[in-house]
């Protein structure tokens, strides 16, 4: 059995041993199994440590970045501080020039870190810093203002003394190549430099004051340098034309004026900036004009020279060349404005004055006064001078025509009419353009003066000065026509005093037209009228002036305070004033000389109150010698009117102007003759009276019109703008 059973135990033992081996392996699983639960929590330590570190590493990294962008930002920051000591340092060069790069970009750097420190105000040390960076800027400009004024002050010295001074002086284009060549010499030197301070000077102050200071010293050395030689040159201006007024002004305002544009042109070669400096440089350098011509033109009585200096002034320099040039020219101006100011209140003080001495003042002449002889001398004269032309045209026609006749044998007959249309003045009798009275040597003196003086006048003053000045002068001008011909009417006849009066009023009513101001000036006076009356009632109120209620001493006062009165005074308005005065004058006197019986019959019959009588004025036969006498004076006496009035007015408009009023004063006395003679006489009586009717008279009037050598269809020379005025002036007399 144990033999048969010896496989079995061997199998059980087999079996034991591997149970055996298979406990053996499970304890070893278990054992890896907890070899591998402490790997496991040992790997989760050393990647929770591993993760950690990874983290710190990371951090590390990151504050490593931020550390160098941050010692970057104070290296970027540093650098402004640490270049203070290196700019002062190339400052303090002395091999430093200040015309270089160099020198510029130390200047940009130093405007660069003065803006840093200004806008880092918290950095520590700004301020201190900021304080150096000061220094360094004004070493700059210091060294700036020195180069720059070392050069202005080297070209004013070598123009002060010029090596070839007597070549110089005689030569005047070696000394305008002197006064601005030397100093254009050195504009490459300074432009740079100035243009880099022009540039700067819009955000540092410090620069702006550096500019204005060279503005100043540039201005002031040029004042050195043409100051002395204007006033040479003024001086010798002065006596080249001392007496000559007209040229010294003109000259030496020209002078000025070029030298006021060549300044300015020279300041701004250099600089680029405007400045108030040189337009005060330009009007110091101007006032040594002033200061020479004053002198001469308060000593100037004469009012063509005063006059002429007025338009060269006003027209020449201000209008022509200042204000087409106003920057460069604006000192300029305002001295030729004060000089042009100082002439016109010597022009209007000396117009005073020549207005009371020649014209108020004025004593004619037994000449001045000699109307109308002065007339037909001049109109004889005018005559005979035509009849010479006309001569010589014809003997010049007649040759032509002869020399047309050798050449061919058809001879052309010269008609009346084409010796007309060569010489319109062929008829005789005829008046030439210009008339003896319109004549300007023939004006009464004291109107030519008057004209002439504000002709001149009218150019030169202001439109307020130039309008009361006017005003007073044509009151003086017609008071003096109003002497003269009173003067006339004593020496000569009536009619040529009212015709002198009318013609010189309408002369001066002709000339005043074109001056485009207004003649009305305003007048101030008080007026005492109440004062009269106030005093009365003071008077009869005597109780009551120490009373406290109802004071009459009071009322006086309040009342009787005298007012002022406001009153417009038209010199035109009173020259018509006169004309019109003047024309019905001379229509009433024309009328009356030539019939003067009429008249004094028709001033009898209305003297007469009753109707019967009018046989007092006489009878039929002293009527018809009365009626007769008048006809035979209009015939013989109204072409000597007529006459005068074409030798005076020489107008033919204006002399029918004239005539109309004079011929209907005629025709309405005739009428009324008529009337009241067919009311009161008889017709056997009427029949030998022989009155003529009103269309009789004024065909008769009419025929002796027409029997006077007919005038030119044109008027003389006048000013034509107001000619068809005058004549609806005085037609409306």
């Amino acid at each position: 059995m144990s033999s048969e059973d010896i496989k079995y135990v061997s199998y059980l033992a087999q079996l034991k041993s591997r149970r055996e081996e298979c406990n053996d392996l499970c304890l070893q699983i278990q054992s890896v199994l907890e070899d591998f639960s402490a790997l496991t929590r040992q790997y989760t330590v050393v990647s929770e440590k591993t993760t950690s570190l990874h983290e710190a590493s990371e951090q590390l990294i990151s504050d490593q970045e931020k550390l160098n962008t941050f010692v970057d930002k104070i290296a970027e920051h540093l650098k402004y501080f640490k270049e203070v000591d290196s700019i002062m340092d190339k400052l303090d060069a002395p091999t430093l020039s200040i015309n270089s790069d160099i020198f510029f970009n130390l200047l940009d750097k130093i405007d660069t870190n003065m803006d840093f420190m200004q806008n880092n105000p918290t950095f520590k040390e700004s301020n201190t810093y900021l304080v150096k960076y000061r220094h360094c800027q004004s070493k700059a400009i210091t060294l700036i203002q020195n180069y720059v004024f070392k050069l202005f002050t080297k070209a004013t010295e070598s123009i002060l003394n010029p090596k070839d001074n007597e070549n110089i002086q005689k030569n005047p284009d070696a000394a305008l190549a002197l006064f601005y060549g030397r100093f254009q010499s050195i504009l490459p030197k300074t432009k740079p430099v100035i243009e880099q301070v022009e540039a700067k000077a819009n955000k540092r102050q410090e620069y702006d004051t550096l500019l204005l200071e060279c503005h100043g010293h540039f201005l002031s050395y040029r004042g050195l340098v043409l100051g002395p030689s204007i006033q040479k040159s003024l001086q010798s201006i002065k006596t080249k034309y001392n007496g000559d007024h007209c040229s010294l002004v003109r000259h030496s305002c020209s002078l000025l004026l070029h030298a006021s544009i060549d300044e300015h042109r020279l300041f701004y070669q250099f600089f680029s900036k405007s400045s108030l400096a040189l337009m005060s440089y330009s009007e110091n350098l101007c006032t040594s004009l002033y200061d020479t011509l004053r002198p001469f033109i308060i000593h100037i009585n004469h009012l063509e020279t005063l006059a002429e200096i007025c338009c060269i002034l006003r027209i020449e320099m201000l209008d022509e060349h200042v204000q087409n040039n106003s920057e460069p020219l604006q000192g300029f101006g305002n001295i030729c404005l004060q000089l042009l100011h100082d002439v016109q209140e010597r022009l209007v003080f000396r117009a005073h004055l020549y207005l009371q001495s020649d014209v108020v003042g004025y004593n004619p002449s037994p000449g001045d006064l000699a109307y109308p002889e002065k007339l037909k001398m001049m109109e004889d004269i005018a005559e005979s001078i035509r009849e010479e032309n006309r001569q010589f045209r014809m003997k010049k026609i007649s040759l032509s025509s002869m020399e047309s006749g050798s050449s061919s044998n058809v001879v052309e007959p010269i008609s009346r009419t084409h010796v007309m249309g060569i010489d319109p003045m062929y008829q005789r009798g005829s008046h030439m353009g210009n008339s003896p009275a319109d004549l300007h040597g023939m004006w009464y003196p004291t109107v030519r003066r008057t004209l002439v003086c504000l002709s001149r006048l009218y150019r030169c003053l202001d439109r307020p000065v130039f309008q009361s000045l006017s005003q007073e002068a044509i009151t003086y001008c017609v008071q003096s026509i109003e002497i003269a011909r009173e003067k006339i009417q004593s020496r000569a006849t009536p009619l040529d005093a009212e015709l002198f009066q009318v013609k010189h009023l309408l002369i001066l009513r002709e000339q005043i037209a074109p001056f485009q101001v207004d003649f009305t000036v305003k007048e101030y006076s008080l007026d005492f009228s109440k004062v009269k009356s106030a005093a009365f009632g003071l008077l009869e109120k005597r109780s009551r002036l120490f009373t406290l209620s109802n004071n009459a001493l009071l009322e006086f006062l309040l009342e009787g305070a005298p007012q002022m009165k406001e009153q417009l005074i038209d010199s035109r308005k009173h020259v018509d004033a006169k004309l019109k005065n003047s024309c019905q004058r001379l229509i009433q006197h024309v009328t009356r000389l030539l019939i003067e019986p009429v008249i004094q019959l028709l001033e009898k019959s209305k003297n007469s109150q009753q109707t019967a009588a009018l046989k007092y004025l006489g009878t039929a036969e002293s009527i018809a010698a009365v009626v007769g006498e008048s006809l035979r004076s209009i015939r013989f006496k109204l072409p000597v009117v007529q006459q005068s009035m074409q030798l005076y007015l020489a107008n033919r408009e204006t002399e029918c102007i004239l005539f109309r009023p004079i011929k209907n004063n005629i025709v309405a006395a005739f009428a009324q003759l008529s009337q009241l003679l067919s009311q009161h006489y008889t017709g056997e009586e009427l029949m030998l009276i022989a009155c003529p009717l009103p269309e009789q008279i004024s065909i008769m009037l009419s025929s002796t019109s027409l029997a006077q050598p007919a005038k030119p269809e044109e008027p003389p020379p006048q000013p034509t703008a107001v000619i068809a005025q005058e004549n609806s002036s005085v037609e409306t007399v």
